[in-house]
């Protein structure tokens, strides 16, 4: 069933005329929820079709595509390995905890190793000691994650001037992009610090579609300190719109998009008359992390 959409009212919207929706991907799975769902579903497709029993994946040790492939694995009788950045840690956090209670074999790569994990020489030591495997890229981003991703805008009923959501890798993104075909804008909130985002989608969009489109941005101003980098004012809007809405929302992702949103609302970014479609991409796992 298609995720469903609820709009959110605040006096701040009523004051500058704009009208805000969200999109609850976080509803879309009960497992393998959010955005990961949708780059999980094509691959977990493929992968069965070529024969494969064995899928491996990278991220880190809080990493939202871990933890959703563990689950994955177990749902869809998959033999999972997780190839985690760094080295291992214990007691396993809540992540690494579940994702081998999966049954996830969690295999760890120091950093400057993980920094080629696209090279020859590690796939073919990971090829040696796992033996065939299905590889999904970190954050589960290529271009079948992409084309799980337009379906997010497929399956809209209505239309929107605005599309917003957080931006990690660029997978989710590029499949809206992709899915809106040059209609309404996008705008991506990077979680991460630097400005390398808007090259890599450019990438992807290019290798997906050969497409070249004009009506997305993102914007680089809401990262709070980097990826999964907190500030206390970041963790007091997060209590605030969770208690007026009921709607929890995540510290690495959402939580910053969302307060990136409702300050450029405020400094009159948008129109009035403007409706404004947010896409809560999930992760809420990784609230643990941050003893949430």
């Amino acid at each position: 069933m298609p995720s469903p959409v609820q709009e959110i009212k605040e006096d701040l919207f009523s004051e500058k005329g704009v009208q805000v929706f969200v999109k609850r991907e976080d509803l879309n799975h009960p497992v393998i929820s959010g955005n990961k769902w949708r780059k999980l579903k094509y691959n977990l497709e493929e992968a069965k079709r070529l024969g494969h029993k064995r899928i491996l994946t990278f991220g880190g040790a809080y990493s939202n595509h871990i933890h959703a492939v563990a689950g994955a694995g177990k749902k869809y009788n998959f033999e999972t390995i997780g190839v985690i950045r760094g080295e291992e840690t214990l007691p396993l956090n809540d992540t690494l905890t579940y994702a081998k209670s999966c049954g996830m074999t969690l295999h760890y790569l120091n950093r400057s190793d993980y920094r080629i994990k696209e090279s020859t020489i590690v796939k073919n030591s990971l090829l040696f000691q796992f033996g065939e495997h299905y590889n999904i890229p970190e954050g589960g981003t290529n271009n079948l994650a992409i084309k799980g991703c337009t379906e997010i805008i497929e399956e809209l009923t209505e239309t929107y001037d605005h599309y917003c959501l957080s931006v990690g890798t660029g997978g989710t993104i590029s499949g809206i992009i992709n899915g809106l075909d040059g209609k309404a804008s996008v705008l991506g909130f990077s979680s991460l610090k630097g400005y390398f985002l808007t090259s890599e989608i450019e990438s992807l969009l290019s290798e997906y579609s050969g497409k070249v489109y004009n009506n997305w941005q993102i914007n680089n101003d809401y990262h709070f300190g980097g990826y999964a980098k907190i500030k206390p004012e970041l963790l007091q809007f997060m209590s605030d719109f969770e208690d007026r809405h009921g709607l929890l929302l995540d510290p690495v992702y959402t939580g910053k998009a969302m307060s990136g949103l409702y300050e450029l609302i405020h400094n009159d970014k948008f129109d009035p008359g403007e409706k404004i479609l947010f896409i809560h991409t999930g992760g809420l796992q990784g609230r643990k992390g941050f003893g949430l």
